[in-house]
């Protein structure tokens, strides 16, 4: 049916924020609203400006036959900053220290608002690259890894520590922990992952590294590519950490076990994307 302008913005716009890294023609748009071409395409630049002012993302439209629209995701800095800094104020409570020196996650990431600005923050890093898989390990990194891909619009993978009769065939890996130092093994089924992949690894928390540089292992095991690795948080870590080239959004840099107290910085990640 036809649709008043005002009414085609709002479902054009919420079109393109589901189908992320998706061309979709402007015959497709002038059929679904029954409107000429030249009114999509204004429409679309209003779209486009309003992405680019907010923050959003940016709007590609690509003129021709075989032409249309691509949403792009992304976050301005000053917005990632923003949410840095109230990670940070959030992960320093008092309360959050456990045993180890870990730190509770459960609450903050098992909050939608949250999910969505990590996956927006994360993606970010990632815009200019190819991404065919997001990879995590169960199970606190699945929430992170769901929320990337959904912004980058690639599947995700989940390694598992035991196996499961519902994954079919599954290739295993035997890594070192990073900071217990024993044998672990971990399993990904056959299915999950094509071969030649360009995969991106993601998880909550990380000290020595271990289980990280054991997904490493996996996507080798499966000829694919690393192309990076980025953490939620990471903890100050003397020992030898497995893995030197990774992305954090928070440091846990100081942790006092007697009076509780915790105190969490930015990670490396503003000065990696941002240059500050």
């Amino acid at each position: 049916m036809k649709t008043r302008r005002s009414d085609r913005l709002i479902d054009m716009t919420r079109y393109l924020l589901e189908r992320p890294h998706t061309l979709i023609s402007l015959t497709f748009f002038a059929e679904r609203y029954e409107s000429a071409k030249s009114s999509i395409s204004e429409d679309l630049a209003i779209i486009k400006r309003t992405f680019k002012y907010r923050g959003i993302g940016s709007l590609e439209t690509i003129p021709g036959a075989a032409g249309g629209a691509r949403f792009t995701p992304s976050i301005d800095e000053q917005e990632a900053r923003d949410f840095i800094y109230q990670m940070t104020e959030r992960l320093s409570e008092r309360d959050r220290l456990l045993p180890g020196g870990y730190v509770y996650l459960s609450d903050l990431l098992g909050r939608p608002d949250v999910l969505r600005q990590v996956g927006r923050v994360i993606a970010r890093q990632y815009l200019d690259k190819q991404i065919d898989a997001v990879m995590t390990v169960a199970t606190k990194g699945v929430p992170i890894a769901q929320s990337v891909s959904t912004y980058l619009n690639v599947p995700f993978v989940i390694l598992r520590r035991d196996s499961k009769i519902t994954e079919g065939s599954t290739v295993s890996v035997n890594y070192v922990s990073g900071s217990s130092e024993r044998i672990e093994k971990m399993e990904l089924s056959k299915r999950s992952l094509k071969r030649g992949s360009h995969v991106l690894v993601v998880d909550d928390f990380m000290k020595g590294g271990g289980t990280v540089n054991g997904m490493k292992s996996m996507i080798e095991e499966f000829e694919s590519e690393l192309v990076g690795i980025t953490v939620f948080a990471e903890a100050a870590f003397e020992g030898h950490r497995m893995v030197n080239d990774y992305t954090s959004l928070l440091k846990v840099d100081q942790v006092n076990t007697l009076d509780k107290t915790i105190h969490v910085s930015p990670g490396n990640y503003l000065e990696k994307v941002f240059g500050k």
